[in-house]
């Protein structure tokens, strides 16, 4: 472990727009601070702490966590792009490519949070060494010059300041996720700046703000001398929620700079769509959008304009109702779908953790506006059953992607050697469970989740106590700590739940909610005990497609089928549903929140336990479900696609499992610019643009058919075929058949394939664009015409 310098602050708190303000005052107390009031604001992190439940055990594996890491190792690129010699070595993963940095911005956060949400003072004395060691690095540069990422020219690592000494020029070659030969540098640096914010906000660390207004002084010099077409160009590359970063910088300090720099961070591509109502998320980036939705949002909230908050509250609409699972999670392969398409999109890559953790961010900004229960019934749904699955509490470790196809599982990082996105977004995410438990209206108090934990008592609002098993339990116990002010306790019904139950002190009282909540106006005295019921079903609920792909839920949580350890490679046919009576043939098994299914299950009943525990199993989330007839007809063509793939397998020369080692190796591939990929349990292989796949196939006499399998939701891809340098066809991907794997066939001319026992086949992409993925290359004889 790496030694720490301690580190003292000027206690400069910027707490509003208009002024600097002296003082302690927690600036997390007014997080939403702006033109715009806030109906309703979260009480701040550290007045709530966590009894025993599954949400302080993540909150404690997360803890271990972040004592493991070494903050020397993290900062490792900022010193050395200093000049600097480094204090420790650089982690591995993504800490060791041009992204570099951007962990440490997630790790001062989950610091932050972490001792905001425990008191903990081993975080915040590793965060003060951190600002310290930034503060440090930034003086070896006289214009405020501070990173961690780097930029590759070929084979030749550079200095990450050389991007932007080239953008600045007007010299701008903006990608998805690359500028100027560097991995989303402003991405990386919205990271660092919330890390530099929340060491302010939660632990007074207000030296954090300086170190951010010089970087952003830096920054803005740069898109001072960018028009606004390069600016937009250079916002074509991912860039996080950096406007953000920029409107929170101007309410800590006041300078109008800051908020006319977050201003001019507007991607105009996505977000004046957006603004005029116009859905235009299909097949773009997912969590590339969600933050620039967030900072729309706090500008909404400083500012006041319309625009910003329509684009926002469009979005969410948009995204909730159209792009997501019934774990909360969006996005395909990290990308949106066709909107209403998702039973097409069930996969081994779905629902990416960060766009969780950020559209959980963007609800409570929208709810903090208009406090609708509706918002918390989706928080409560992500933050179960996508943000919970996320982290392994065994391990503390972390999922990139929360898979939902049957027969999956999730993969999680290892501690020293990964440090995806998701990582970064996973420390912080159970680093703070207590934040969005109460909420504050006026006098009013406000119980959103249903978490064990404490408030404490404020000047006009009462010290609280929860006790729950919730959601393994429909029980929720509320008893008042310290009785203060006048105002109600306002307790969220959740939309799933039709015949809550309530008692005060023991006596019956009136459950009818209102708007999904339940007010409860009267003077409370210390001792005042609270009993909430909210009785659990089981209950289907179908995609938003397709009302016969469904998933099962029981109460807040999604069930998934339990198909076997996560070790062992589950080879069964995705289980259905059969019946009439589905939800009666679903029964308790005898473990809390564990059912069987009876008789209704094809090929075999399940046993049914709560997805987001199943850590460490592979799962059966959807189901299609058939009545009896339907299923007949099913098995039916079943049995004529068998027979049409032995009549296939009877006439093929030879079969390449593109993506398999094995397979490759047996087949002398030779590949440039080419990867393997998985999709949908299918292992296939693309080559990017300047490359190019080949193999060799064993062929028979005859006419011969070269059959590729494709994705058919692949789309500007053109690629040629080629049989031994010849090219036998062109073809092109254009999203033309979305939602399954399609077969094109390819005729191969009889004089290329005479006299020989084998050829080379080369799928080669026009400059610009990929090939493929193919999933597979089969070549057989033509049937007879």
């Amino acid at each position: 472990m790496s030694a720490f310098r301690p580190l003292s602050r000027r206690l400069l708190l910027g707490a509003a727009p208009a002024a600097l303000l002296l003082g302690t005052t927690p600036v997390s107390a007014m997080p939403f601070a702006g033109k715009l009031q806030p109906k309703s604001v979260p009480f701040p992190l550290e007045s709530v702490r966590l009894l025993p439940s599954v949400f302080l055990t993540a909150v404690e594996a997360n803890r271990t966590y972040l004592h493991q890491l070494e903050p020397d190792r993290l900062l490792h690129n900022f010193r050395t792009q200093a000049g600097l010699p480094a204090k420790g070595a650089v982690y591995g993963g993504w800490e060791s490519d041009t992204i570099a940095g951007h962990t440490l911005g997630h790790y001062m956060t989950a610091l932050a949070l972490m001792h905001a949400q425990t008191g903990d003072g081993e975080c915040k004395r590793r965060l003060a060494y951190i600002i310290d060691e930034l503060a440090l690095c930034q003086a070896q540069s006289a214009d405020g010059f501070v990173a961690g990422f780097t930029r590759k020219v070929g084979d030749k690592v550079e200095h990450g300041k050389l991007v932007f000494d080239e953008v600045r020029k007007g010299d701008i070659r903006s990608r998805g996720f690359d500028l100027n030969g560097c991995w989303v540098p402003l991405y990386t640096w919205h990271k660092l700046f919330a890390g530099l914010l929340d060491a302010d906000r939660y632990c007074g660390l207000h030296g954090a703000v300086p170190v951010a207004e010089k970087l952003g002084a830096y920054i803005d010099g740069v898109f001072t001398d960018l028009n606004d077409d390069q600016v937009e160009k250079v916002l074509d590359c991912e860039h996080g929620g950096i406007n953000e970063s920029f409107a929170e910088l101007y309410v800590r300090t006041g300078n109008r700079r800051w908020l006319a720099l977050a201003e001019r961070i507007y991607h105009r591509k996505v977000l004046v769509p957006l603004s005029q109502g116009v859905d235009c998320l299909p097949n773009i980036h997912a969590n590339t959008q969600i933050p620039k939705l967030i900072g729309l949002a706090r500008l909404h909230e400083i500012t006041g304009a319309e625009r910003h908050g329509k684009a926002a509250s469009f979005f969410w609409e948009t995204v909730t109702r159209d792009y997501s699972y019934v774990i909360g999670g969006n996005a395909d392969r990290e990308y949106f779908q066709a909107p209403r398409s998702v039973s097409k999109h069930i996969t081994e890559q779905t629902c990416e953790s960060c766009n969780s953790y950020n559209m959980l961010k963007l609800t409570r900004h929208l709810y903090a506006g208009m406090p609708e229960a509706r918002y918390f019934d989706y928080y409560e749904r992500a933050h179960l059953n996508h943000i919970m699955a996320h982290q392994n509490p065994r391990t503390g470790m972390f999922a990139y992607m929360v898979p939902l196809m049957s027969g999956t599982h999730r993969e999680f990082s290892s501690p020293f050697e990964d440090f995806w996105c998701c990582v970064g977004t996973g420390i912080e995410s159970h680093a703070k469970h207590g934040e969005s438990v109460y909420w504050k209206s006026g006098p009013d108090v406000t119980v959103n989740l249903y978490i064990a934990s404490t408030l404490a008592p404020g000047a006009d609002t009462p010290g609280l106590r929860m006790e729950t098993a919730y959601p393994f339990s429909d029980n929720v116990t509320l008893t008042v700590t310290k009785a203060a002010g006048k105002g109600a306790l306002v307790l969220r019904v959740p939309g799933w739940c039709g015949n809550p139950g309530l008692s005060i002190n023991g006596e019956a009282a009136d459950a009818t909610p209102r708007e999904g909540y339940i007010r409860l106006s009267r003077a409370w005295k210390a001792g005042d005990r609270i009993e909430l019921t909210l009785p659990r079903t089981v209950r289907m609920e179908a995609t938003v497609d397709d009302p016969d792909t469904v998933a099962l839920l029981y109460g807040p949580l999604v069930l998934a089928g339990d198909l076997g350890p996560a070790t062992e490679e589950w080879k069964g046919l995705p289980p259905v549903l059969v019946g009439s009576d589905l939800l009666g043939a679903v029964q308790p098994a005898g473990e809390e929140a564990t059912f069987r299914t009876q008789g209704v299950v094809r090929p075999a009943d399940l046993t049914l336990r709560p997805f987001t525990f199943q850590h460490e199993r592979n799962t059966a989330v959807y189901f299609r479900r058939f009545t009896d007839a339907q299923w007949q007809v099913e098995q039916e063509n079943f049995k004529a696609e068998q027979a049409r793939l032995k009549d296939l397998q009877d006439r093929s020369a030879d079969v390449m499992h593109l993506g398999e080692m094995q397979a490759e190796r047996d087949h002398a591939l030779d590949a440039k610019i080419s990867y393997p990929v998985v999709y949908r349990g299918r292992n296939g292989r693309d080559a990017r643009s300047g490359g190019y796949f080949e193999f060799t196939m064993k062929t028979r006499p005859g006419p011969l058919v070269l059959q590729a399998t494709y994705w058919g939701g692949e789309r500007n891809r053109r690629f040629a075929i080629l049989v031994d340098g010849t090219p036998i066809a062109k073809e092109e991907l254009k999203a033309e058949k979305d939602g399954a794997f399609f077969d094109r066939e390819y005729r191969v001319p009889e004089a290329l394939t005479k006299g020989k026992d084998s050829i080379r086949i080369r799928f080669e992409p026009e400059t610009g664009v990929s090939a493929g993925p193919a999933f597979g290359v089969r070549l057989f004889a033509d049937k007879p015409a």
